[in-house]
């Protein structure tokens, strides 16, 4: 049986994670409310706004019900503005940043630049079972520090010659993955971060 695989369908890359997870040989199940969330075996959080998707998710009363759903052993991929909705805390957050909390990792907002600073890079997965993938990177944050428990699965280097700087752009806690980058954006490629989160995440 396919298993059900739910986008938080609030604001964002609603669309394209849903394909992604169709051509992953899942069924893509849009999440709006408390209720949908009994539907599904894992989520994915988009990209997209995270100040706008937080205050969504207090509007639409289901930050709590994620936390507790999350925390429960529900399996979480969060991608850009999904990681930061994920980590504990946040640098460079709005004043009313609000996030689930439930990974624990320190993010930093808009870390790689503004919207002209967006970039691709090839970035080698073979550490989760991927080849080499070229990574979308959109206003993206990175993880500035991780718990023991979270294991680092891609790094990538930024800043001048004389002082390179690496910086975590993909990780997993348990049952909980977060990337920094758009995995769901490239068309003709497979989906190789959405195959493992569904083959050995939410396993």
């Amino acid at each position: 049986m396919k298993k059900r695989v739910g986008v938080l369908a609030l604001q964002g890359d609603v669309r394209e994670h849903s394909r992604a997870i169709q051509k992953s040989g899942a069924l893509s199940v849009s999440v709006r409310r408390q209720e949908d969330l009994a539907s599904i075996d894992a989520l994915i959080i988009p990209g997209g706004e995270s100040t706008t998707i937080g205050k969504l998710l207090r509007i639409f009363e289901l930050i709590d019900p994620l936390k507790k759903s999350i925390s429960d052993g529900l399996p979480v991929f969060g991608t850009c503005a999904g990681m930061i909705l994920l980590a504990k805390d946040v640098i460079d957050g709005s004043h009313d940043q609000e996030t689930i909390g439930t990974m624990d990792i320190t993010v930093r907002r808009n870390a790689f630049g503004r919207q002209v600073d967006s970039f691709e890079k090839p970035l080698d997965l073979s550490n989760i079972g991927a080849g080499s993938v070229t990574a979308v990177f959109i206003r993206a944050p990175w993880i500035e520090k991780q718990g023991s428990n979270v294991q680092t699965l891609a790094s990538v280097e930024s800043g001048h010659e004389s002082r390179r700087e690496s910086h975590i752009v993909l990780a997993r806690q348990d049952r909980q993955l977060a990337a920094s980058f758009h995995p769901e954006i490239l068309e003709g490629q497979r989906y190789e971060v959405h195959e493992y989160f569904i083959r050995e995440v939410a396993s």
